[in-house]
């Protein structure tokens, strides 16, 4: 059936909570002022690699978008388009980012300004991609009115290399095992979007390679147990929110017939395994404590969800919620705590 031109509901602000995707800057004197002697013949490499945009012709809507979507159950749409709304907003606040990192830093830093714009390109196709898509289920972001508007999280330029890093890989692994499961399971397969994201995950991946070449190329990023404690603090915190976000997703991973648990525990071993690459330490997913740990901290959040949308007074809500709070700190501090695994020493063993 051929869809009816509808003209889409633009939404000019998404519901805000500690999991939303934020908009951040940085230090842009700090990064260019960065010595990238260390890795520069590897970032000339990728430059080249950039430059020939192997995907820009992929992302083409074709003639399988042109039809209705009314025969997906409210169920599955509300999961989708909560997916599709979160997802285009961390691929625009990526755009955003890097846009202006190239061009405060064009200057003095040539070399990583065109790198930062050719990865700015590349977010910008994935956000309009998911927003066209959002279109077809008559709703769409208002990109420009988020730029302006939305409140910009500071990052220390190092804080911006570990955690773009993590969601660059932890994003590769997310769309590939996902693109897997489908390709077995055609029949989960309800819209084209699914089909894209092979070549998806490819741009995820360039990225974190290159923020691979960044973090390598300072020595204090890798080196001493400075780098270790932060390498541990932001696996963990990225770990934590995916677990979070995948529970609170749940029904969307019903709709493509996976098990949110597994497919959690599957990409953080995959993103924490591949971090061995380029961290000093990473993290023991496989203590018996590690997951129950960060699914616990799951189902308190869902606690905490609940006694927020209650119609009880606020300080009332305030002391229902404290115990899940500290609970989820607490648990936080357990996982921090435990044993790291020296990546140095798994180095060149990871495939």
């Amino acid at each position: 059936m051929v869809a009816t031109a509808v003209q889409p509901t633009k939404k000019k602000a998404i519901k805000e909570n500690l999991l939303t995707p934020r908009f951040y800057t940085t230090d842009f004197d700090a990064i260019a002022n960065m010595d990238l002697s260390a890795q520069e013949d590897e970032l000339r490499a990728m430059l080249e690699e950039m430059r020939s945009d192997y995907n820009g012709r992929h992302f083409v809507r074709d003639e399988e978008f042109k039809q209705s979507w009314d025969a997906i159950d409210e169920t599955t749409r509300s999961a989708f388009v909560d997916f599709l709304e979160r997802s285009c907003t961390s691929e625009f606040s990526g755009f955003i980012l890097f846009k202006e990192i190239s061009r405060r830093i064009k200057d003095r830093q040539p070399l990583l300004s065109e790198i930062f714009h050719l990865m700015a390109r590349d977010e910008a196709r994935h956000a309009g991609f998911l927003n066209k898509a959002m279109s077809d289920f008559n709703i769409s972001l208002d990109l420009g009115f988020l730029t302006k508007h939305r409140t910009y999280t500071f990052f220390k330029p190092e804080w911006v290399i570990y955690a773009v890093y993590l969601s660059e890989k932890i994003g590769y692994w997310r769309y590939i095992l996902m693109y897997r499961h489908l390709e077995k399971h055609p029949e989960y397969q309800y819209y084209p979007l699914f089909r894209f994201f092979e070549n998806w995950c490819q741009d995820e991946n360039r990225h974190g390679d290159i923020f691979n070449a960044l973090l390598r190329s300072q020595m204090s990023m890798w080196k001493g147990w400075k780098a270790k404690l932060w390498s541990k603090f932001f696996l963990l915190t990225v770990f934590a929110t995916h677990t979070i976000t995948v529970r609170e997703r749940s029904d969307f991973y019903d709709s493509v017939g996976m098990d949110a648990t597994e497919y959690d525990r599957a990409v953080t071993r995959k993103t924490n395994e591949t971090a061995a690459r380029s961290f000093p330490a990473i993290l023991d997913t496989e203590h018996p404590l590690f997951f129950p740990l960060l699914e616990q901290c799951a189902d308190y959040n869902e606690k905490l969800a609940e006694i927020g949308n209650s119609d009880a007074p606020k300080v009332v809500k305030w002391l229902q919620q404290l115990p899940y709070k500290v609970g989820i700190f607490g648990n936080l501090v357990r996982l921090y705590l435990l044993k790291s695994i020296d990546a140095e020493a798994l180095r060149g063993t990871v495939r």
